[in-house]
C-alpha cells in the first residue's frame, strides 16, 4: 500500500472517529439523562472512537512522513528521522500536537461517568481540530487567517454534525424517550449545519478565481461534488423538520426519522471522504511566491495599510470569521429569547435589547474593522483594540444583562439531563466562577493581567498567532465583563460590595491604568522588537514613539469608562 493511499484512509478513519467521539461526549454532556439508556451507548461510542483516532492520528503522523520524505520504514534510522520530523519540523509538529490529542481524549474519555467529565472531554478534540485547521492548504493561502478560521469551523462543524448523528444511529433502539432526545440532537445538528454551510461557502470563495473553477479543476469538481451531496442533506432535514415536527411523538419518530437519519449518516460519510480527497488536491488559488515580499508580509501575511487617518478607522475592514459568527451567533440568540418572552406575555426591557446591540456593535468593529487592521501593525493601534474590549465593549454588554434574560428564556428540563439552561446554572454556580468574579478578584485579575500579558512571551505569541489574537479578543471581554458585572451588573454573581468599597476599587484601577501608561510611556526599551521594530511603516512616528502613544492611550481610554 503506498504511503498516499495510507495518509488518505487513516485521514478519514481520523476525521470519522472524531466524529464518534465528539458525538459521543456531547449525549452525554446535554442530550441523555442518567437513566437513559442511550447514555450507555454514547459512552461506549466515544470510547471506541477515541481509540481509533488515536490510532489513525499516529498512522497519519508516521504515513505523511514517509509520503513527504520518501524514506522507507524498513531503515534503521527511520525511527530517529520521524521524531525529528515530529518535533523539529513546524508541520511534524501540528501532526504530533494532532496524535498527542487524540490519545489525551482516549485516556480521559476512559473515565468519563458525568456531563461535566463529558464535556471536559471536548477540550483535546478543541486543540485537535485547532492544530488540524492550521496545516494544509489553510496555512498557505493568502488571507490564510481567514482560510485557517474557515477551515477549523468546517472541520468542528462537521465533526459535531456527524457526531450527533452516529449517537441517534448506535441509540435508535434504547432511547428513553426518542421525541426529546431526538429534538435536541436535531438543534445541535442544525446549528452545526449553519456552521459548515457558512465556513465552506467562506472556503470556497478563497481558493476559487471564478464559478468556472468548479467544472474546470479538479479541486472545482471535488468541492462540487460536496456541495451537491450537502445540498441533498440540507433538503432532507428541512423536508424531515416540515413534515415530522409539527406531528413530533415516539411513534413517528420510530417510524418516519429513521430514513431521513440512515440516508443523513451515509452522506455525511461521503462529505468527509470528499474533504479528505479536497485536503490533499491543490486549489486553484494556493497562492502565487513572493519573490521579494515587504517586512509588513513576511511578519503578517498581509500589505501595510494605509497611514491611520480618519477616514481610514472608518473605512478599514478585515474579515475574521470565528468571532463574526460568534457575534452574530450573539445577536440572533439574545433576540430570540426576547422574541420567546414577548410571545408567553413577559416583557424585557428595550433598552437592555439596545445595550446588547450597542456592545456587539463594538465588538464588531474592535474585530472586523479599523483596531484590527492597525492592532497587528502597530502598537498604538493594539491598544486602541485590547482597550475597547476590556474596558468599553463590556459596559453596555453588562448591562444587557444577558444571563439574567437566559434564566428567563431558557426553557427547564425535568428529565434529569443537562440543557443549556442547567449548564448555565452549574457555571454561575461553579467555584471557580465564584471566585474570578469575586469583585476583588476581578479587578486584580483586570489590572494585572495587563502586566502579564505585554511583559511576557503572552503578547508575542498573539501577534503571531491567529488562534492566539481569537483568544485575545475573548479573554479580555470576559476580563471586562466580570469587573464591570462586579461593580455596576445586574447578572447573578457574587455579593457586591458596599457603593463605598465599589468606589475604592474603581479608583485602584484607573491609579493602575495611569502607572501601566506611565510605565509605557518612560520606557526606553520596544516591546516585541522583532514585531513592530521591523515591521518597515512609511508613514507614522517610529516604533518606539508609537509605543509612547500606546500608553497614553492606555491611560485615557482607561479614564474615559471610569
Amino acid at each position: 500500500m503506498s504511503a498516499e493511499l495510507v495518509v488518505s484512509t487513516s485521514a478519514v478513519f481520523r476525521d470519522v472517529a472524531i466524529a464518534g467521539t465528539v458525538g459521543g461526549l456531547i449525549a452525554v454532556a446535554v442530550v441523555a439523562s442518567a437513566s437513559d439508556p442511550v447514555r450507555l451507548r454514547a459512552l461506549a461510542l466515544a470510547r471506541w472512537s477515541s481509540v481509533v483516532w488515536a490510532a489513525a492520528a499516529v498512522t497519519f503522523a508516521i504515513a505523511s512522513y514517509v509520503e513527504i520524505s520518501l524514506r522507507s520504514p524498513s531503515e534503521d534510522t527511520f525511527g530517529a528521522e520521524v521524531w525529528s520530523f515530529l518535533t523539529d519540523i513546524p508541520l511534524g509538529q501540528m501532526y504530533l500536537q494532532m496524535a498527542a490529542a487524540a490519545v489525551v481524549a482516549s485516556l480521559w474519555t476512559a473515565g468519563v461517568r458525568t456531563p461535566t467529565q463529558a464535556a471536559w472531554g471536548l477540550v483535546p478534540v478543541l486543540w485537535a481540530l485547532i492544530a488540524q485547521a492550521v496545516t494544509g492548504h489553510a496555512a498557505g493561502a493568502d488571507n490564510h487567517h481567514l482560510a485557517t478560521s474557515a477551515m477549523f469551523l468546517h472541520v468542528a462543524g462537521a465533526a459535531v454534525w456527524l457526531g450527533v448523528v452516529a449517537v441517534a444511529l448506535v441509540g435508535r433502539r434504547v432511547m428513553a424517550k426518542p421525541a426529546d432526545s431526538l429534538k435536541r440532537i436535531s438543534v445541535i445538528a442544525g446549528w452545526s449545519l449553519a456552521i459548515v454551510a457558512v465556513s465552506g461557502f467562506v472556503n470556497a470563495a478563497i481558493r476559487l478565481d471564478s464559478p468556472a473553477d468548479l467544472l474546470g479543476t479538479e479541486y472545482g469538481r471535488v468541492l462540487l461534488a460536496k456541495v451537491i451531496v450537502v445540498g441533498a442533506v440540507i433538503a432532507a432535514g428541512a423536508w424531515y423538520r416540515s413534515r415530522v415536527f409539527p406531528r413530533w411523538t415516539d411513534s413517528v419518530v420510530q417510524r418516519m426519522f429513521w430514513r431521513v437519519l440512515t440516508v443523513d449518516a451515509v452522506a455525511l460519510i461521503v462529505i468527509v471522504i470528499f474533504a479528505v480527497i479536497l485536503s490533499g488536491t491543490a486549489p486553484p488559488l494556493l497562492g502565487e511566491p513572493i519573490l521579494d515580499p515587504s517586512p509588513a508580509w513576511t511578519l503578517t501575511g498581509y500589505e501595510l495599510p494605509p497611514p491611520p487617518t480618519a477616514l481610514a478607522w472608518i473605512t478599514q475592514w478585515r474579515f475574521e470569521l470565528v468571532t463574526a459568527l460568534g457575534i452574530s451567533a450573539a445577536a440572533a440568540t439574545y433576540l430570540r429569547w426576547v422574541v420567546r418572552l414577548s410571545r408567553r406575555g413577559d416583557r424585557w426591557p428595550w433598552h437592555r435589547t439596545a445595550a446588547w446591540l450597542l456592545g456587539l456593535a463594538v465588538l464588531t468593529w474592535v474585530t472586523q474593522g479599523a483596531p484590527a487592521v492597525y492592532g497587528v501593525v502597530t502598537f498604538s493601534g493594539h491598544m486602541i483594540q485590547h482597550m475597547i474590549l476590556v474596558m468599553v465593549a463590556p459596559i453596555p454588554l453588562t448591562l444587557a444583562a444577558p444571563v439574567s434574560l437566559a434564566l428567563r428564556a431558557l426553557p427547564a428540563r425535568d428529565d434529569g439531563s443537562r440543557g443549556p439552561r442547567e449548564w448555565l446554572r452549574v457555571f454561575l454556580e461553579s467555584r471557580p466562577l465564584a471566585f474570578l468574579a469575586n469583585p476583588i478578584v476581578a479587578a486584580v485579575n483586570f489590572a494585572g493581567s495587563m502586566f502579564v500579558f505585554y511583559y511576557s512571551p503572552v503578547f508575542e505569541w498573539v501577534l503571531r498567532n491567529h488562534v492566539g489574537h481569537v483568544w485575545m479578543a475573548l479573554h479580555f471581554t470576559l476580563i471586562g465583563y466580570l469587573f464591570v458585572n462586579a461593580l455596576i451588573g445586574i447578572d447573578p454573581g457574587p455579593s457586591r460590595p458596599p457603593y463605598p468599597l465599589r468606589i475604592v476599587i474603581l479608583f485602584a484601577t484607573m491609579a493602575f491604568h495611569a502607572f501601566f501608561g506611565i510605565a509605557l510611556m518612560s520606557s526606553e526599551a520596544l516591546l516585541v522588537p522583532r514585531w513592530f521594530g521591523l515591521m518597515g511603516r512609511d508613514w507614522g512616528p517610529t516604533a518606539l514613539e508609537d509605543q509612547i502613544i500606546g500608553g497614553q492611550i492606555a491611560w485615557g481610554i482607561g479614564e474615559l469608562p471610569v
